[in-house]
């Protein structure tokens, strides 16, 4: 991949540069309490390198899905505070996204400090579809930076949007990839290109909506794909199973139905199944064969028989991608699947791939370890639009800028 890379932006200097790194630091939040700091750990060695060398860093990010506009709920103090406790010393956040206190701050930094923007969607012209509201805020971002300054991308989980701090503020300063951004690329590079075989995919996840795409462009490549998680569900009605009140997408049936026909045994689904009579984590809860679902439960998680034979075809994998858990793992009852499955995984010798998002939550929420996987994503959404073959404009805009 022809880009400029941080390795080549350290080669140039950064002593008393300004540099602007937009980092992927959108962690869940249970008010103000980080509960998966994984997001914030795997953007430290960029900024961790560039503090070291003298850069003057200033860091822009998001959290959640403001509606351009403040909302405290999503402010990035949190964010700034675990940065500050990895880095060692204090993460000062601006109080705006590019206002006077933004300006005030990055105007004060000194060579090695690092200081954090506040929620960059705090500002309605980030998500803008208008182009020319874009580059106005990368525009300002520049400005924040300075004369000199260097713009790093090191966000991969943001990396698929055509956003103002992604792509237009590329176009604006002289732009290079940071270590997450190019550590996950060269991963998937592996997954697209001629991946160790046999090559099993594990989804899982709510809707198979969500990953129609990917499994399409995924059936062709791989040995087997095997499907848990609340999509399942529709599969095992697309083979004239009842579903109980289980997860449904009834417009998906057909869909699942080709995909099937379609895979062959390629496709690997649940045979039992952990049904409930609520979603509760108190629910009544029993095993049962997927042919024997009651109307009025529902299926919560993959069974223990699906999870030996998830484990056995996964046991013979010599590259694995799993992308979503089996079940609601963040319900004790349910979690069983997840771990299960993510047991195999890191008990296998594959190169293993975890496709970023709720797995990667699971993983760290389940108490495995995480150098069990051979790679743990921070991209979900930009992972499987890589793998769908889609351009991913935060990238594509860096090889423009080398060109």
């Amino acid at each position: 991949m022809a880009v400029t890379t941080l390795e080549d932006l350290l080669g140039a200097g950064v002593k008393g540069r300004h540099v602007l790194v937009r980092s992927d630091l959108n962690v869940p939040l249970d008010g103000q309490t980080i509960t998966d700091d994984g997001r914030v750990r795997a953007a430290l060695p960029t900024i961790r390198r560039l503090a070291e060398a003298g850069a003057k860093v200033l860091v822009t990010a998001h959290l959640g899905r403001p509606k351009g506009e403040p909302e405290p709920k999503y402010s990035l103090a949190p964010v700034a505070a675990r940065l500050g406790e990895l880095l060692g010393s204090p993460v000062e956040l601006a109080g705006d996204v590019v206002g006077e206190h933004a300006k005030a701050l990055a105007g004060s930094l000194a060579a090695g400090q690092v200081a954090l923007l506040e929620n960059v969607r705090f500002d309605p012209r980030e998500t803008s579809k208008d182009a020319a509201e874009r580059a106005e805020l990368a525009g300002e971002l520049a400005a924040l930076a300075g004369e000199g300054a260097a713009f790093v991308s090191d966000g991969f989980g943001v990396v698929h949007r055509k956003q103002a701090s992604v792509y237009e503020v590329a176009r604006e300063l002289p732009a290079y990839a940071g270590g997450l951004v190019l550590a996950e690329l060269e991963v998937l590079g592996r997954l697209t290109g001629e991946p160790a075989r046999p090559y099993a995919v594990v989804l899982g996840g709510s809707k198979v909506s969500d990953k129609l795409a990917v499994i399409e462009a995924l059936l062709p490549k791989v040995d087997k794909l095997l499907v848990g998680g609340g999509m399942c569900f529709t599969f095992l009605a697309a083979k004239g199973y009842g579903v109980g009140g289980s997860l449904l997408e009834a417009e998906m049936v057909d869909t699942c139905e080709r995909l099937i026909a379609d895979a062959g045994d390629k496709l690997v689904l649940p045979v039992d199944v952990i049904a409930a009579d609520a979603f509760a984590a108190d629910a009544n809860t029993r095993t049962v064969p997927v042919d024997a679902i009651e109307e009025g439960w529902m299926g919560l998680d993959i069974g223990p028989d699906s999870v030996r034979a998830f484990a056995g075809a996964l046991s013979e994998a010599a590259t694995v991608f799993w992308n979503g858990p089996m079940g609601v793992f963040e319900m004790a009852l349910f979690a069983e699947g997840t771990r299960g499955v993510a047991e195999a995984i890191a008990d296998s010798p594959a190169f293993s791939v975890v496709g970023g998002g709720d797995s990667a939550a699971a993983v760290r929420v389940l108490g495995l370890p995480e150098d069990g996987f051979s790679h743990i994503s921070t991209g979900g959404g930009a992972s499987l639009e890589y793998l769908e073959g889609k351009e991913l404009p935060g990238v594509s805009v860096l090889q423009q800028g080398s060109e």
